[in-house]
């Protein structure tokens, strides 16, 4: 790694045209990399400026967020400081250092720089949230309704407010006022499917089981990927008796993450429960493999062992169960039965006296343990618990469906909060995202779609760059060797430059890997030669206009927060769940910012009409033309460019998605709404939730 480290420091050394590094430049290349989640590669270029200017504060504020969204809390905290020793007035310092504290559970010291940061920014929403959820972390339950009672004051239409001081008073056993912070959220915001989950849990709490169930369908209807909605629901059919039901969600779990462990145990007790012994055996074996010493499987195993006749198997797992609790009656006279059952008589008989003998002492009330080392239970706490969470390990609860752990639940939740983007969801719908020729993608989910086009598979066959493009709109961050592999990669074509200065390929290639570093202005340059070069160079035009529109979005995101919005084209929300016919402009506000946007969007288009023009088959310069137009508003084109791309491919999932999108704009409700519902049938699974949103009463 430290090899790595070194080459890829020379390589930029190497990079920088003079001695002297142009810090502006490379400062806001940096913020390019940030802005489009290639974390690695941004601090590299922040090293750069710190090297050159140690006394900006600027590059290391950025090098710690990078860094938080790594999870290097220690390096952001202290990248802070070193910002804030450089600038005490930069209350996003404050912010982000907070939030690093807040992360490795120095809550003191995080709400200190909230406090701080507030007085420097009144009234911020983000810092008055984390402040909150900081308190009550910290278990500070007066100053934590304290500090929710300002921000639910400051922004009474944000429901994540009420969402976390709900939780709060869940976490204090006060159920009443947490259904109470509850229904305020669902009130404010009817289309987050947190809120119906967390009501969920009181409900479930509360007994009110029908009540529970209702909310968690409404959570899956508009989130169906997260799996823990499935796991509470399994939980609420199985109390009503509904073992279909709870199979079946169970199954969804397992579907969307084979190794889900809290998933895979119950689904092998309900298996276990309706006599299904083989594929119970299937998934208790999952559970061992993935924890090893989940002796609660171990044990289940064990009985499903003795029911298929495999006793040679059923005495293994009970030897394991009983070298970790000796003390565990249920297990040696099981145990005993399966010796028996091999004709190891004398085995089975010194098991069986051995739970004779526990039991007597247990009988005589003569002092033992439970099988935890806890104290022993009364039957009444047994009859009303029939859950564990997945922390515990008593051995008599075997037998019990497992649920997430509180406390471990709400440390996740509160991380997200604290870190994640605070908007309001309900006035956001992104598009699904531009397509770009690259070299990666992130890993596709299970059943997502390989794109490809017989251009880019001429184009590979010709060997003209050093690696195989691709079609994608999923694209990955950079790792540190691909940084560094980019990086020569431009020294390379550089020099075969030199010797060849009229070689359209060469200028493509580096123009590719300075697209990658997230070098835009040079990416542009170096597609320009190629044009120049080879005029009916599709791969170029196309790429060009991608990176074009990149720079155009990160321009007119300089002005946010680096928490801000993210960088996806979006379609906004009108009142209630109709999206406005005739919304306004995205553009900047100002006269000559505007035309210039304009201009820039002009050029965007004309390269996906050469594009087009060179290649009218290459459906992803109509898509990619189509998401343009919505980014100006001009849904109508938008929805011409989306139909011959669905013309050419029938099947293509993300222009159905986008187009239905664009009707909804435009008014074109019905359609639209097929749209959305032909998308989920190809894939995309956000559509249903969209769906459901515009139907709503």
């Amino acid at each position: 790694m430290q090899k790595t480290a070194f080459s890829l420091l020379f390589l930029l050394c190497a990079w920088m045209p003079a001695a002297q590094v142009n810090t502006d430049r490379v400062l806001a290349v940096g913020r390019n990399a940030l802005y489009f989640e290639d974390y690695v590669l941004s601090i590299q270029y922040f090293n750069q400026v710190i090297r050159a200017k140690p006394w900006l504060a600027e590059p290391y504020f950025y090098r710690a967020v990078a860094k938080l969204n790594l999870d290097d809390f220690q390096g952001a905290e202290d990248d802070c400081s070193l910002c804030i020793e450089r600038n005490p007035f930069l209350s996003q310092a404050y912010y982000a250092r907070g939030i690093a504290r807040q992360s490795t559970e120095k809550y003191d010291a995080a709400i200190s720089d909230y406090q701080r940061g507030l007085e420097l920014r009144p009234g911020d929403r983000s810092m008055l949230a984390n402040r909150a959820i900081a308190c009550l972390q910290k278990k500070d339950y007066t100053e934590a309704e304290k500090a929710f009672e300002e921000l639910i004051t400051a922004y009474p239409k944000l429901s994540l407010g009420y969402l976390t001081r709900g939780a709060m008073y869940l976490e204090k056993g006060d159920t009443a006022l947490a259904l109470n912070d509850y229904n305020k959220a669902i009130e404010i915001d009817p289309y987050h499917a947190p809120c119906y989950g967390s009501r969920a849990i009181v409900l479930y709490q509360t007994n009110r089981l029908e009540e529970a169930l209702a909310d968690l369908n409404e959570a899956i209807r508009l989130n169906t990927r997260e799996s823990g909605y499935y796991i509470n629901r399994g939980l609420v059919r199985y109390q009503l008796n509904d073992l279909r039901g709870a199979m079946a969600d169970y199954d969804q779990v397992i579907t969307m993450d084979a190794r889900n462990l809290i998933a895979r145990f119950n689904r092998g007790l309900l298996r276990f429960q309706v006599g299904d012994s083989n594929r119970a055996i299937e998934d208790f074996s999952v559970v061992i493999e993935m924890e090893p010493d989940n002796y609660m499987a171990y044990y289940n195993r064990a009985l499903l062992n003795m029911e298929v006749g495999d006793y040679r198997g059923a005495v293994g797992d009970l030897d394991v169960v009983l070298n970790q609790y000796p003390e565990f009656l249920p297990g040696y006279y099981s145990r005993s039965e399966a010796k028996r059952k091999l004709n190891d008589h004398a085995g089975a008989d010194r098991d069986y006296w051995t739970a004779f003998e526990l039991e007597e002492k247990k009988r005589k009330g003569l002092p033992t343990t439970a099988s935890d080392g806890s104290a022993p239970r009364t039957d009444r706490q047994e009859e009303e618990e029939k859950t564990r969470e997945r922390s515990d390990r008593n051995i008599d609860k075997f037998n019990r469906l497992v649920v997430h752990d509180r406390e471990e639940e709400q440390k996740q939740q509160y991380r997200s909060e604290i870190r994640g983007r605070v908007q309001d969801r309900n006035v956001r719908i992104d598009l699904e995202p531009s397509f770009v020729l690259s070299y990666y993608e992130k890993n596709l989910p299970l059943g997502g779609t390989v794109h490809y086009d017989p251009m880019i598979e001429a184009f590979n066959s010709r060997m003209a760059v050093s690696w195989k493009i691709l079609i994608t709109n999923q694209e990955a961050a950079l790792t540190e060797e691909q940084i560094a592999m980019h990086f020569e990669s431009i020294n390379t074509c550089s020099a075969k430059i030199e010797l060849e200065p009229d070689n359209a390929d060469y200028y493509f290639g580096r123009a590719m890997d300075f697209m990658l570093v997230q070098d835009f202005a040079e990416a542009i340059r170096n597609f320009d030669r190629v044009i120049e070069l080879a005029p009916s160079y599709t791969p170029a035009y196309f790429n060009r206009a991608v990176v074009r529109y990149k720079q155009i979005d990160y321009e007119r995101s300089h002005s946010r927060s680096a928490y801000g919005e993210q960088n996806a084209i979006s379609i906004r929300i009108g009142d209630g769940n109709k999206i406005p016919a005739s919304p306004a402009t995205g553009f900047p506000t100002g006269d000559s910012e505007k035309e210039r946007t304009l201009e820039e969007y002009e050029f965007i288009i004309r390269d996906y009409h050469m594009a087009i023009r060179q290649n009218p088959g290459f459906v992803y310069s109509y898509y990619n033309r189509g998401n343009i137009h919505c980014a100006r508003r001009d849904y109508r084109a938008a929805i011409l460019d989306y139909n011959e791309a669905i013309l050419r491919h029938p099947e293509f999932a993300e222009a159905y998605f986008n187009r239905g999108l664009a009707r909804l704009a435009t008014g074109d409700t019905h359609r639209g709404i097929a749209d959305l519902s032909k998308a989920g049938e190809l894939g995309i699974m956000n559509a249903y939730s969209i769906i459901k949103r515009m139907t709503a009463d």
